[in-house]
């Protein structure tokens, strides 16, 4: 690890114009050099490794440079690094307020390199305020951020802010190109790509990086050595299941994606590598984005190669169907089937025109089309119709309820009915109308049994109290036992009173007779079949004397048991309770 460390420090650049990917940045800050017109305040933003701290070393040697002098000093007196991450604290600014009166020794000018300076306090940067609004003519200030956004609006203001962006791949590639044809390291241009694609615009990643290559692959980078290292899948295993794609063949497309998870690579990991290499064959498909695609020239031809194979509509439709298979992974439940079904919808995307979502079927990638599944699937277009049609079970009598049970036993048809009755439900989400004779039949007995119904004499036998408390109270266990524990309460707690044909209840509030109400439209007619009388109603009052009696409260409850034993007051009193 040590070596490590020492080589990668030995390939990073030590003179400002070797900081790829910022040579807007150098020009500006040395022509300011060179007008005098360097602010004493400097803030870098940008993201990690792309050689903030860096540029901030190179320039404050470069500032106290003697112009007249041959020699080369470093001036590293005059360089005070300050890591504001463990010294964020107001103390720690009033150490570097009175550290900045006394005036550099050798050269011209102190530098203070503030990294991380969003770490910084809000009373930190307060007390900073002050010093950076006016400071010392020998005093410059360059402060380093990767969070902009974090710096409070004041520190801004008073300072020159230079962004710096991410490092682009192919300025990185021809970077560690430069510096493996110096080392006389043997390499491929992919191999460089791909580490550069790692490093994420960061030069000092790209580095690292680089050198651990080295160790690994024992000076050789190969493309395919570098891509098992960095665990990411080379170019030419996507060319390989695209062409799959291409040829519409599922079998051998979930069998290459049955080889990569079995070398270790995660499904999410291949979809997201899948959507850049169509997003790639869509740049390569117009010569005005050629430039965008960040690859060797010869990967370029077989991106441009690849992508005349497919229609353009072809790959728009592929980007979103990867694009929402990688949104939606992370929340399936069976990732690797959620991954194949993607495969699948990509290889089928011809056959999607013709009919939205639709997947190649098996039998086209068999010799012989199996004939079963055929013949099976013209049974629901003719079977039904011919059964409902002919009717051979239904009874003629005319009540309904009595229909269900006689239909299932027919010995005869016993096989032709199970293969039937589910047929008969399949077409109906099709389109297919629902009206049949049957239907009329039973929409006949139905309407004719309650025809006779209505027109049946009402029954108006005497009803006695007794019998009708005790159907009330029967009532009210069945509800119990079904789990209807609130009516059952409410049942219990009321008792019906007969007046003539009338069913009077007394509840003792609103809501009970809410609930008792909406229970009467079962239990009424319940009441009038048992009792043989259908002239009886049911009415429901509210007695407000009772609600007043009940009792909710402790000491409610102890003021009434105190009613009814008087020794309670002195089993309290001789205790000291309150209740």
């Amino acid at each position: 690890m040590d070596t490590y460390k020492v080589s990668a420090l030995r390939y990073r650049p030590q003179r400002f114009e070797d900081v790829v990917g910022q040579q807007a940045i150098t020009q500006t800050l040395a022509h300011a050099i060179e007008q005098n017109q360097l602010a004493q305040a400097l803030l870098f933003c940008g993201p990690r490794g792309v050689g903030k701290t860096s540029c901030a070393r190179i320039l404050a040697k470069t500032i106290n440079q003697n112009q007249q002098s041959t020699e080369d000093s470093d001036f590293a007196f005059n360089i005070f690094e300050l890591d504001a991450a463990s010294n964020n604290l107001v103390e720690d600014i009033r150490q570097l307020n009175e550290q900045v009166r006394i005036p550099p020794q050798v050269g011209t000018h102190k530098v203070y390199i503030i990294d991380e300076v969003h770490m910084l306090s809000t009373a930190a940067f307060n007390a900073f305020l002050k010093t950076l609004e006016e400071p010392p003519k020998h005093v410059i200030f360059i402060l380093a951020t990767t969070e902009k956004h974090k710096i409070i609006p004041t520190i801004l203001s008073r300072c020159q802010v230079y962004d710096f962006k991410r490092i682009g791949v192919e300025d990185i590639k021809s970077h560690l190109k430069r510096i493996a044809q110096e080392q006389n390291i043997p390499f491929e241009e992919d191999a460089l790509h791909f580490i550069a694609l790692k490093a994420d615009g960061a030069l000092r990643d790209a580095l690292s990086i680089f050198d651990r290559m080295l160790s690994f692959t024992q000076n050789n980078l190969s493309s395919s050595a570098v891509a098992g290292n960095l665990n990411i899948l080379d170019f030419e295993t996507y060319f390989k299941i695209t062409n799959a794609l291409l040829e519409e063949d599922i079998p051998e497309t979930l069998l290459q994606l049955n080889e990569i998870i079995n070398k270790g690579f995660d499904a999410g990991q291949f979809l997201s590598g899948l959507g850049d290499h169509f997003r790639t064959l869509l740049v390569a498909k117009d010569t005005k984005t050629i430039p965008m695609m960040e690859v060797a020239a010869e990967t370029q031809q077989k991106f441009k190669a690849q992508s005349e194979a497919f229609a353009y509509e072809h790959l728009v439709t592929a980007l979103q169907l990867v694009n929402d298979a990688s949104y939606n992974y992370k929340n399936s439940p069976n990732k690797r089937l959620h991954t194949e079904v993607c495969l699948m919808q990509l290889a089928s995307l011809k056959e999607a025109e013709k009919k939205k979502g639709h997947i190649i079927p098996s039998h086209r990638f068999k010799k012989t089309a199996p004939t079963a599944p055929v013949t099976s699937s013209k049974v629901p277009i003719t079977t039904p119709t011919v059964k409902k049609n002919s009717e051979p079970y239904r009874p003629s009598t005319p009540e309904p309820k009595k229909e269900a049970p006689t239909a299932p036993p027919i010995p005869p048809k016993k096989e032709e009915k199970t293969t039937v009755e589910p047929i008969t439900i399949s077409p109906l989400s099709e389109g297919v109308s629902s009206f049949s004779l049957s239907s009329v039949a039973l929409k006949k007995n139905a309407t004719a049994s309650e025809t006779k119904k209505a027109s049946a004499p009402k029954l108006r036998e005497k009803v006695q109290q007794g019998k009708l408390q005790e159907l009330w109270t029967a009532y009210a266990l069945k509800k119990e036992k079904e789990g209807a524990q609130n009516i059952a309460a409410i049942l219990n707690l009321c008792s019906p009173k007969l007046v003539e044909e009338s069913i009077q209840v007394e509840v003792p509030n609103n809501i009970n007779k809410k609930e008792l109400q909406l229970e009467g439209n079962t239990l009424l007619p319940h009441l009038k079949d048992l009792l043989n009388n259908d002239h009886l109603t049911l009415e429901i009052s509210v007695n407000e004397q009772q609600q007043e009696a009940l009792v909710y409260t402790a000491e409610e409850k102890y003021k009434k048991f105190e009613t009814i034993n008087p020794a309670l007051k002195d089993l309290k009193d001789a205790f000291g309770l309150e209740y």
